[in-house]
């Protein structure tokens, strides 16, 4: 229950950083950088319409064809930050009449905004939550159409930034840009703290059940390597399973529902490269030596 809890404060605080850094340094400067709120900035200078209003209408929206076609599940870790995100930019929009930043370099405005929001969809992203909207469509696109995540990810921020440029001009675009690459990399590190994907070792009693699990809900692949207990000389199967830094909390969690003993190694991968088949059959030749402390 205090896990829960405390997951539950961290989505919100994380979800009321990146409004702030919205209303603070990306609406008020004209930096579509990513997500629906990215559109929303470009779509309030069109027309007027709120830009709370505006996120919500597309979150619920987006909302109704995620639990149509991703399911319950996905629907529920995407719902309160759907409606806590509009509603913190409207609660904290008048912050922009204090603190205004009109005479500050808009490269600081930039690097300052990205480092907020990063900070905020990192504390969210950690949880396994999100804010909804575009996270909904890349969800959508690698489930449908197999398109890795981070590169849906690419694909659709990159037509924020790009619709932004051709509404707001190229000096907004690359600062965009810039607030888009602090987003990524800040968010990245304050889930695990470093740059790098994850390789998962798991030595476990039930190990497939577990590739099972991580097959179905995350779509990674997976090898079963043959170890040998360094102690006790037992022959035994170890999963080993790269995944993204997004997914690897989320993963264990489940790992440890499934087997609350499992034993799991995680090593930081600086480079991976998955040219053919063949390096799975060689991977399944592999075999490892584990020393239990």
């Amino acid at each position: 229950m205090k896990t829960r809890i405390k997951r539950y404060i961290t989505v919100i605080l994380g979800t009321l950083l990146v409004a702030i850094a919205f209303n603070i340094f990306l609406s008020p400067f004209n930096l579509a950088s990513n997500g629906v709120s990215g559109v929303a900035i470009i779509v309030n200078r069109l027309t007027g319409i709120n830009e709370g209003v505006f996120v919500l209408a597309v979150n619920v929206f987006l909302l109704g064809i995620s639990y149509n076609l991703l399911g319950k599940k996905k629907t529920k870790h995407s719902l309160i930050g759907s409606l806590l995100l509009p509603i913190f930019i409207s609660l904290t929009a008048p912050i922009s009449d204090f603190i205004i930043l009109k005479d500050l370099d808009m490269l600081i405005v930039a690097i300052l905004g990205g480092i907020i929001s990063g900070l905020g969809y990192g504390l969210i992203y950690k949880h396994d939550y999100t804010t909804g909207g575009t996270d909904i469509l890349n969800q959508l696109m690698e489930k449908y159409y197999k398109v890795p995540m981070n590169k849906a990810i690419l694909y659709i921020d990159g037509m924020v930034v790009l619709l932004g440029g051709i509404v707001f001009g190229i000096n907004s675009m690359l600062y965009s840009m810039i607030v888009l690459y602090l987003i990524s990399e800040l968010s990245n590190r304050t889930m695990l703290k470093i740059n790098q994907n994850q390789i998962l070792l798991v030595d476990s009693k039930k190990i497939e059940q577990i590739k099972e699990y991580i097959t179905n809900e995350y779509h990674y692949d997976s090898s079963i390597l043959n170890s040998v207990g360094g102690y006790t000389k037992e022959r035994k199967k170890i999963l080993f399973c790269a995944v993204s830094k997004k997914d690897y909390y989320p993963i264990k969690e489940g790992i440890l529902l499934i087997d609350p003993k499992a034993f799991l190694t995680i090593v930081t991968a600086y480079e991976e490269h998955n040219g053919n088949v063949s390096l799975k059959q060689e991977l399944k030749k592999l075999t490892l030596v584990i020393v239990k402390c």
